[in-house]
């Protein structure tokens, strides 16, 4: 028991014991007690006393380990003490203080109530020298907003308003001291403490000369949490106190963007639509007020900003596609901190998107850099290549023909033009899916940008020394008909129709033929093209040494429809002069003898020859060169292999002279017009389509056959027997079938 130097106690026996009682009248009592003990003490200006008698209240009653009566009674003890004190409870602070707080986090709720009791009152007597305890005393009412017991949260917020009235006063309050414990609690999620939270924000925002605008970074991400919560009125007071800081950063003179836009753009990604409408209109407010500034962020921005704009909240998608339109006007440059890669990644990444407004935008991104910034967007080329052949099979038209502006806008140089083929090529070899699905809209949209003759030749070359010969038909296949069928190809295809006239037209007809002999109907294709008819003949001559396939007979099916269409307006016209065209004829017939007669394609052709002027080709049957229709020189071979030369007396030949379409004696073994070297050309499509029959051969795979092992002894030649007779009736049936072809046409009349 502390005592006077005389021996006399600083508080009565009976004092002491009332301090402690259960009843809050007799502890209020011998509080006014100690508050008069502390008075006389003050007027004799015996601190030492005064800190003993405190010492008794702190250690004896309220950090007493007995009944929770003697705690209380200390609490109310130390208020009474310090009212007792007066102007010179400062010099005694530390010792009030701490145990009153302590009693905050007590398990019993009435101490917890006379703990926030006690410090109303010591705040009212000492004011702003409280505030050098503020932080304790934050921390302690952070936790108290959240107390169980409604008493206590009532008692604490009488307290917290009054502790907001001393700091809005006081000048000695520290805003750098406070930060800290603010940005720590604001990750807290209990609904009191979020309340509390955001009181003191405004408060504290509210305060001229505490600069809260400066210290935004350091609480925003927690005010932006808020947003989602479950409350309507913590997102209401956090919206609102997030506005007044939107308002008074569009009126400061200077703001560290930077830092908030780094938790603007993790904010945009939440799942709560309210915080992302908020977080981008923001971002749209930084982008207008200060573009410049945020130069280093952009790449983050953008990749807000992208997936945002096809986001399924109307009012979000509005204001990201504003902000898009805005950070497009500033021109950033590398020197000031914008990094091009990084946006780079960002528009690559968002090719992929699930959303096509999105990738829209990303390939927007790279044209606009690709403008801006050529040299440095072509740096990164072996990065958003190959993303952007991989966008040609996008389902969506706009994405491909925007890939393809993207992809043309690269190739503006020949070194970038060579490499885009390639790459085209390759992706078409590797996803056979794709040129069946985009191949076609590629080629042609490219064949707009980059000019139809470049793209061609390009193609041609690289499709001449393809090893893959079957991918090699497939695409040449594909060239030759958007060559016939395209309109923006009409002006190649004029210049292709003067091959044996324009020295333009023969170098364009020389470098694709090369690459087209991968298909013979191809090939065919482009000799009707470029009138080069002697040549088509021939070509289609060469066919009947080969066997006849099924993709073959398409490949004729196709290009007889194809005479049927406007492009070919010309050959038709000429149909009207078999005389100066003969080997046009021969062509046409050639192509008849390959179809079955059941087609759809013999009956269209058979209908169209049928329209020729007989007369006039009864009259030219001496200029008919000699020779004979396609097929007719295998049977005559196999006919004499097997000793049947009898049946070759039934196949009539025609007797002609050598003279050409334009009238000139020429021959295949000779140059044709302009130096075309026709008879080159012929042996360069023989051999290739020998070296097609051969990565047939070695590509096919092993088929089962019902053939029965060699027979023995004299079955042998029984079966011998039997392979002759199927090869006598395989002839006369060919020769039943040219029989009745011909006997079809006008040409029946010469043979008989």
């Amino acid at each position: 028991m502390a005592k006077m130097a005389d021996g006399i106690p600083l508080l009565s026996a009976s004092t002491q014991r009332t301090l402690a009682d259960k009843l809050y009248e007799k502890r209020k009592n011998a509080a006014r007690e100690v508050e008069a003990v502390i008075r006389g003490l003050v007027a004799q200006q015996d601190h030492d006393r005064i800190s003993s008698l405190l010492s008794l209240l702190v250690n004896d009653f309220a950090l007493s380990p007995q009944s929770n009566h003697r705690k209380q009674g200390g609490l109310i003890g130390l208020a009474a003490a310090t009212m007792g004190l007066g102007s010179e409870a400062v010099q005694h602070l530390e010792k009030i203080i701490p145990p009153v707080l302590n009693s905050f986090t007590d398990q019993d709720s009435r101490v917890r109530y006379y703990a926030c009791e006690a410090l109303y009152n010591i705040a009212k007597v000492t004011r702003g020298d409280l505030v050098l305890f503020f932080n304790d005393i934050f921390d302690a009412l952070c936790k108290l907003s959240a107390d169980s017991e409604p008493s206590v949260q009532q008692a604490a917020h009488l307290l917290d308003r009054l502790v907001k009235d001393i700091v809005t006063e006081s000048d000695q309050f520290s805003i750098e001291e406070f930060i800290p414990l603010l940005r720590e609690r604001m990750n807290v999620l209990n609904p009191f403490v979020r309340q509390f939270l955001v009181g003191w924000i405004t408060v504290l925002d509210s305060v001229p000369d505490i600069d809260m605008l400066g210290f935004l970074p350091d609480f925003l991400d927690g005010l932006f949490n808020m947003l989602s919560d479950s409350s309507h009125e913590i997102r209401q007071q956090a919206d609102s106190a997030l506005a007044e800081f939107l308002q008074e950063i569009k009126n400061a003179p200077s703001v560290d963007y930077g830092k908030m836009a780094e938790i603007l753009v993790q904010r945009a990604a939440s799942a709560d639509e309210f915080t992302r409408l908020t977080s981008f209109t923001w971002l749209n407010e930084f982008v207008k007020l200060s573009g410049e500034q945020l130069v280093p962020y952009y790449a983050d921005i953008l990749g807000a900003i992208l997936p945002a704009i096809s986001d399924q909240e109307e009012k979000i998608r509005v204001v990201a596609k504003e902000t898009n339109e805005e950070l497009r006007t500033v021109k950033a440059e590398p020197a000031e901190g914008f990094d091009i890669g990084a946006v780079l990644v960002i528009a690559r990444r968002e090719l992929g998107s699930d959303w096509e407004a999105t990738r829209l935008e990303a390939l927007r991104w790279i044209a606009l850099l690709l403008e801006r910034h050529r040299t440095e967007v072509l740096s990164f080329l072996d990065d958003i290549f190959p993303a952007l052949l991989s966008s040609l099979a996008d389902t969506s038209d706009e994405v491909v023909c925007l890939v393809l502006e993207v992809q043309a806008c690269i190739a503006g140089d020949a070194q970038h033009f060579h490499r885009l083929m390639v790459f085209l090529v390759h992706k078409f070899k590797i996803e056979q899916t794709l040129l069946e699905k985009r191949g076609t809209l590629a080629l042609r949209r490219l064949c707009t940008l980059l000019d139809a003759e470049r793209v061609y030749r390009e193609l041609a070359n690289i499709f001449e020394g393809e090893a893959d010969l079957e991918f090699a038909t497939t695409m040449v296949q594909a060239l030759n008909l958007i060559l016939l069928t395209a309109p923006e190809l009409a002006e190649m295809r004029s210049l292709l129709k003067q091959s044996l006239l324009n020295p333009a037209g023969r170098d364009l007809f020389v470098s694709l033929s090369a690459s087209w002999c991968h298909s013979a109907i191809a090939t065919v294709s482009l000799c009707l093209l470029g009138q080069a008819y002697q040549h088509a003949s021939a070509v289609i001559q060469a066919l009947g040494e080969s066997d006849i396939n099924v993709n073959l007979l398409v490949q004729v099916d196709k290009l007889v429809r194809l005479l049927e269409t406007p492009t070919f307006a010309y050959l038709r016209l000429q149909l009207l002069e078999p005389g100066r065209y003969p080997s046009l004829l021969k062509t046409l017939y050639g192509l008849l003898m390959l179809l079955p007669q059941q087609s759809a394609a013999f009956k269209i052709l058979r209908t169209r020859l049928k329209t020729v002027p007989s007369q006039t080709f009864m009259h030219m049957q001496p200029s008919l060169p000699h020779t004979e229709f396609p097929g007719l020189s295998a049977i005559r071979r196999t006919a004499s292999a097997g000793g049947y030369s009898q049946i070759l007396s039934h196949i009539p030949t025609i007797q002609t002279s050598s003279t050409s379409e334009d009238g000139e004696r020429s021959s295949d073994n000779i140059n044709g017009p302009l130096g075309i070297n026709f008879a080159a050309q012929l042996k360069q499509f023989e051999h290739m389509q020998h070296q097609h029959h051969l990565y047939q051969s070695q590509n096919k795979a092993p088929r089962r056959t019902l053939t029965p092992p060699p027979a023995q002894n004299g079955h042998h030649l029984s079966r011998t027997s039997d392979d002759l007779v199927l090869k006598l009736k395989l002839l006369v049936t060919c020769a039943i079938v040219i029989n009745r072809v011909l006997r079809d046409s006008f040409l029946y009349d010469l043979f008989v």
